[in-house]
This record gives C-alpha cells, structure tokens and sequence, in this order.
C-alpha cells in the first residue's frame, strides 16, 4: 500500500478485528504510542503527564496482557470500533509523511460503552521492508476534552 493514508485505515481494521499482533507490527523498532494528558496542547511527553506514553516494549506488554484468557479486564473481552474521517497529509519530508485523522472511537464491553473523540497524528516512516510499505514511527491521540474523567480504556485508540 503506497498511500499513507490507506495504511492508517488499515491499522484502524487491524485493532477493530483485535488483531493485536498484526497491529503491534506496524511500528518501528523505536516507534511510540502516545495519548497525551493535555491533548493537542501538549508539546511533548516528557515535559507533563500522559495518559499513556508507550515503546514497543511496553505496547508487546499490553498486547500480551489483552491476549491473555485469564486478564480479569477482559472478561467478557473489549470490542472497539474505530470511524475515521479522511487522513490528511500534513507534512512530507524524504522518507517521513506526518498525516491528520480525526476520528470517533467506540469501545464496548459487557454491558458498557465508551465513546471517544479526538485527531489521530500518525508519523510514519517508508520501510520496504514491511509489507505495508510503512511503519509507525509515532501515533500520537489528541482526544478532545482530554483533561475531563474517563473511564478505563482498555485497548488501543
């Protein structure tokens, strides 16, 4: 897949089907998750708090604990559903594209629901190597009101 912008739907399908593996592969070898405390305010995530600042080690971690049958948070198991506007390129330099979707996600399990709101900021990097073409170098979720309360999110926005 050539486009960016078909790469980011298709990570978004890959964590709606919970295939956990699949989606953990898309990163790069030093590539983060990130959810910042501040949402698009916040410029780093060294400087505040984060509602989640992930490598891939801590990602292979959280995975595992989801796959696990005997993970008490997923009994039953959390299903999401991911609604993306159209992924907009905001910067293109060499080998990197930095794209812009803004998004709905919803999470069940059990008897509840979450919805959640935000922009996705993917900074990708052209890998040959993958069968993609494309590796996540950061995924960063800006959601809205960010600050407020919320429930536990159990997978990956």
């Amino acid at each position: 897949m050539n486009d960016p912008r078909d790469f980011v739907a298709h990570e978004a399908a890959l964590l709606d089907e919970r295939r956990l593996d699949d989606w953990l592969a898309l990163f790069a070898e030093d590539g983060h998750y990130w959810v910042p405390l501040l949402g698009a305010a916040q410029a780093d995530p060294f400087s505040h708090n984060s509602l989640a600042y992930e490598d891939r080690l801590l990602l292979q971690l959280r995975v595992d604990r989801l796959k696990n049958p005997r993970a008490h948070s997923q009994h039953p198991a959390s299903h999401s559903q991911h609604v993306l506007q159209p992924s907009r390129i905001e910067e293109e330099a060499g080998d990197e594209v930095r794209l812009r979707t803004p998004f709905l996600y919803v999470e069940a399990r059990g008897e509840s629901q979450i919805l959640l709101s935000g922009t996705a900021r993917h900074q990708l990097v052209r890998t040959p190597s993958a069968p993609s073409g494309w590796a996540i170098r950061q995924k960063r979720i800006d959601l809205v009101n960010a600050t407020r309360a919320l429930p536990a999110i159990q997978l990956f926005i």
